[in-house]
């Protein structure tokens, strides 16, 4: 994908009147997040993103500490003049929703794993907690007299 067409989809996901504008809130956004996704998967990530956005990401010193997806979103708006918190969580997933379908799943699993909670949300994605448990065998199954399945202990 070239950088235009990058900003486009921006510009379409985020409704801006303008690719001006869209290619300010790309910058900014690309900015903030380069410098929270650090390691092997910051390298990968610039490699599928266009130039453009490759040299923003990769263009940032680390983060000092982790932030909250709240926090990532709070100084996201302190770059953006007179932002109010709800247009810059659309911005942002404006622009991480882009990202996100050129990273491709499982890079994007992996920088989500070395992200805070919150932060697929940002992506466009759910937030999953724990690992779902295995489905219960057949014979762990009965159904009651209303016709309900029911799980049953090991006999």
């Amino acid at each position: 994908m070239r950088w235009s067409e990058f900003v486009d989809e921006v510009r379409e996901r985020g409704q801006y009147a303008t690719a001006k504008e869209a290619e300010r809130i790309t910058r900014i956004v690309l900015s903030a997040l380069g410098g929270h996704v650090t390691g092997p998967e910051r390298a990968e990530l610039a490699r599928r993103l266009p130039p453009e956005a490759a040299m923003v990401v990769t263009g940032q010193l680390p983060a000092v500490r982790p932030q909250t997806a709240a926090e990532f979103v709070e100084g996201v708006a302190r770059r953006i003049d007179g932002a109010a918190a709800a247009t810059v969580r659309w911005d942002v997933g404006s622009v991480l929703s882009v990202v996100a379908d050129l990273a491709g799943d499982g890079l994007l699993d992996r920088v989500l794993r070395r992200l805070p909670p919150g932060y697929a949300l940002l992506f466009g994605r759910a937030q999953l907690t724990g690992t779902v448990p295995a489905p219960a065998p057949a014979s762990a199954v009965k159904e009651d007299r209303e016709g309900a399945a029911q799980l049953v202990g090991p006999s």
